[in-house]
């Protein structure tokens, strides 16, 4: 026997949840100030917290514990520790239901996550992953160089977080080019070909950062080569615990993408697999900021309370987009520190912030560990 698309149990009906997520994402993507995006992403967050109470049981016994430690879930957005995510199948949907599995990079050592996405949350993330990244490259579609290899997206039986995001990406981009071959060695005559075909005109460029470092940018260095593409944009995620142990840092980066191909724009993005869609983008001043439809919580590693405005901590993400999955409120265990809201001088409001790093292996504490202590509830007006 399935599960129904809406039990008749649901406290929160599928289309009050859609109502509300639909009319914030009217808003502006960064034009709302703080307090009222708490007003307006609490709601929606609290009741994704029902929905997937009564649709995913290991996430019910989590939200149990909880409440039985002494916590109030009517208040409180209960995380969980990302890592669980490779540790079990969390789902809230029927086997019928499922329409993607979405793979987290994992080494030899580790298990990858499992994301369970259905349709309607696989579109959803898709509709946020749009209105983002239109405000920083517009509506018009523009001529798109990948710097990865073609096989990364020929598998689907290999869907993982890069071809996820290559995908993604390539919505907004047009005439397609791999800057790689599959060996991860420069396809000159394709980088070439693009290049003297869009020299100079608006380009959109797309890589995971520490391969736009170590096989593009190294290469072209390597080889003594300079390409030409002034009024390109650079978009780049992940890989930096690779590139800070090379000691280079975003400032080192953005020099040297600039000397060597002549792109000024480069904006960064903080995201995971784990919350497809909901990222947080690079603004013109160096920092993240956190969307309409998503958040940022700054917590101590010790004691896992919120952390003030300059106080170093981990980073806890939610997301009003996951109905497949219980994913809306996930302690990561990168390092951050939140530098303010609504006052950043791009003009972006809500809060924004930086990534320090990943926190070394140690055993994490959260509300998926009956033994954790209480947090405090993210509610209107909090930090």
């Amino acid at each position: 026997m399935t599960t129904p698309i809406i039990p008749a149990s649901d406290p929160l009906l599928l289309s009050e949840y859609l109502t509300a997520f639909d009319a914030l994402m009217a808003e502006s993507v960064f034009g709302l100030e703080q307090t009222d995006k708490n007003l307006r992403l609490l709601p929606i967050l609290r009741g994704l917290q029902q929905l997937h109470s009564l649709r995913c049981s290991e996430f019910e016994s989590i939200v149990g514990a909880y409440q039985a430690a002494g916590g109030q879930p009517s208040d409180t957005v209960v995380y969980l520790a990302v890592r669980l995510f490779k540790l079990l199948e969390l789902k809230s949907i029927s086997p019928d239901q499922v329409f993607k599995v979405l793979q987290s990079s994992g080494t030899t050592a580790q298990t990858p996550a499992r994301i369970i996405l259905d349709k309607p949350t696989s579109q959803r993330q898709s509709k946020v992953l749009v209105a983002i990244l239109q405000q920083v490259l517009g509506k018009q579609r523009l001529p798109m160089l990948i710097i990865d290899a073609p096989s990364t997206v020929r598998d689907p039986s290999k869907f993982n977080a890069r071809a996820a995001g290559i995908q993604g990406l390539a919505f907004f981009g047009r005439d397609h080019t791999y800057a790689l071959n599959d060996d991860m060695s420069p396809n000159w005559s394709e980088i070439h070909g693009f290049c003297d075909k869009y020299a100079e005109q608006p380009v959109l460029l797309f890589g995971f950062t520490f391969m736009v470092w170590q096989y593009w940018l190294s290469a072209l260095n390597h080889a003594g080569k300079f390409i030409h593409l002034p009024h390109g944009v650079l978009l780049h995620s992940g890989g930096w615990k690779k590139l800070e142990a090379q000691r280079v840092d975003n400032a080192t980066f953005k020099q040297t993408v600039e000397s060597l191909t002549g792109v000024k724009r480069c904006h960064n993005f903080y995201g995971m697999a784990e919350q497809v869609g909901s990222i947080f983008m690079e603004c013109s001043e160096g920092y993240l900021h956190a969307p309409h439809v998503a958040d940022v919580i700054v917590r101590d590693p010790v004691d896992l309370s919120m952390a003030g405005v300059g106080e170093q901590g981990l980073l806890q993400v939610l997301s009003g987009v996951p109905t497949s999955y219980p994913g809306h409120s996930i302690l990561t265990e990168d390092l951050g520190v939140l530098h303010g809201e609504d006052d950043c001088r791009c003009g972006w409001k809500g809060k924004y912030f930086s990534v320090l790093g990943r926190l070394p292996k140690t055993e994490m504490r959260g509300c998926s560990d009956t033994h954790a202590p209480a947090v405090k509830p993210y509610r209107p007006g909090a930090v």
